[in-house]
């Protein structure tokens, strides 16, 4: 069998290897799985806090911007995050985004009159193979539900916004993994289903032509890459706006290692914040005084986004397990078509 996933790269990870090794950080789930609905919610609490009030630097790369996220803009121009972080079907953006809205309505009631409006922030990937994705299944209860399950310990592979994920052509989902660098640790979460499977690489050997001559899955008619992987990544390092975008950009490298070429298709987007420090919303309360990390040392943060972002994908598709959904439409698990080691 197959005990382990394969390892990336040398740098060591944090006591989980997951996101949830940077101090603070929580994630949860909301699974829905009821014949041909096969979706859900994932929520990244950058902290204990409400992020409406103590803002987290966060910076963004769009890989391949093929994609239907809401909250972007506003994260470009500004460099905070003001919610937590949702994952989702690409039908079910609306209604999480409301869902952020009325729980920050909720905590804060002059949001929207007095205060500030608040900008939601979700991602998204179409899970429409495996799941109904019309049905629009997907609830301010299940946003809720993902939100208070939040904690340290992650569920990996099909769950949350990952139920319905594919990946190389494989089951797919929620991955993540984590790398220290000094005194700093980045974390990755991926939301992957992207790939085709002739592609596939796992920790660089060429697993998914292997994969596809025996399964006769190399066919002219395969078509293009046309899905989406969603990378969040966090990190305890000093870092402003700028400079986890530099962060956020070398997700690409993890990406394409495990194969993707970002097709024309594909919505290949990463997010990047750091726990360091948050931005006040009032403008009577005192701005942080952080001394950043130069430039010159970002290097080892940089091989530690491509080495856990690699590791977070391997991690999705290791965790999987097959589903069956839409008109009976199923994705096989990686472990189940590896031979025994």
């Amino acid at each position: 069998m197959h005990p382990l996933p394969p390892r990336i790269g040398a740098l060591p990870s944090g006591p989980r290897d997951a996101i949830t090794d940077v101090a603070g950080v929580t994630v949860g789930h909301a699974t829905l799985s009821d014949d041909a609905v096969q979706t859900g919610v994932t929520v990244v609490r950058p902290h204990a806090g409400d992020p409406y009030l103590q803002r987290v630097p966060a910076g963004v790369a769009v890989i391949n911007g093929f994609g239907k996220s809401a909250g972007l803009v506003q994260v470009q121009e500004l460099g905070v995050l003001e919610t937590p972080i949702a994952l989702t079907n690409t039908f079910s953006v609306p209604a999480v985004a409301a869902a952020q809205i009325r729980q920050c309505v909720a905590a804060n009631p002059e949001c929207g009159r007095g205060l500030p409006t608040v900008n939601p922030l979700v991602f998204e990937c179409n899970d429409g193979y495996l799941n109904d994705i019309q049905r629009m299944a997907v609830s301010e209860a299940d946003y809720l539900a993902a939100w208070s399950a939040a904690s340290e310990s992650i569920a990996q592979g099909a769950v949350g916004a990952g139920r319905g994920m594919s990946c190389f052509g494989l089951k797919g989902g929620i991955g993540t993994a984590s790398r220290r660098v000094d005194d700093f640790i980045v974390g990755a979460l991926v939301l992957a289903n992207f790939g085709l499977l002739p592609n596939l690489l796992l920790a660089g050997r060429p697993v998914g032509r292997e994969l596809a001559a025996r399964l006769d899955a190399q066919k002219p008619d395969a078509g293009p890459e046309k899905g989406s992987i969603i990378v969040l990544l966090a990190t305890n390092a000093p870092l402003d706006a700028r400079q986890l975008r530099r962060l956020a950009v070398r997700a690409g490298v993890g990406i394409a290692r495990a194969g993707s070429v970002f097709g024309h298709g594909s919505g290949d987007i990463a997010l990047a914040f750091s726990t360091a420090y948050a931005v006040p919303l009032s403008p009577d309360a005192p701005m942080p005084c952080v001394a950043m990390l130069h430039d010159a040392r970002l290097d080892g943060l940089f091989q530690a986004v491509a080495d856990s972002v690699e590791q977070a994908i391997v991690h999705a598709l290791w965790h999987a397990e097959p589903v069956t959904g839409r008109d009976r439409h199923a994705r096989a698990a990686l472990r189940d078509l590896l031979p025994n080691s």
